[in-house]
């Protein structure tokens, strides 16, 4: 399946101070599991103090998403989130073309 056709989500999530090694002890599990559903890890960034991160990952088809979501081993990983402050949202993306620089204002 091509780049193009993959389904494409944008996972951004905010957490707090006290809950960033719980956190990426959390990804560190689930993330590998992203392979057993024909996922991949196209992107991952973090800020420098942790406390964010974003995600850009890809799957062969929906399906295969909705697998990994539902796979008992990424349940069983979800206990170390608990109790741990966290917002997340889920982006469905597209493809717009080709990566330009733009400059910007942004320091």
């Amino acid at each position: 399946m091509s780049a193009q056709t993959r389904l494409t989500l944008v996972m951004v999530a905010d957490v707090a101070r006290e809950g960033v090694e719980t956190f990426q002890r959390y990804e560190a599990a689930v993330l590998p599991l992203l392979e057993r559903h024909d996922g991949r890890l196209e992107r991952r960034l973090r800020t420098a103090d942790g406390q964010a991160e974003v995600h850009i990952v890809s799957f062969g088809s929906r399906a295969g998403y909705d697998a990994y979501i539902a796979d008992p081993e990424r349940a069983d990983h979800r206990t170390l989130l608990e109790g741990v402050a966290l917002t997340q949202r889920l982006l469905e993306v597209i493809d717009v073309g080709e990566s330009r620089s733009y400059s910007s204002s942004i320091p």
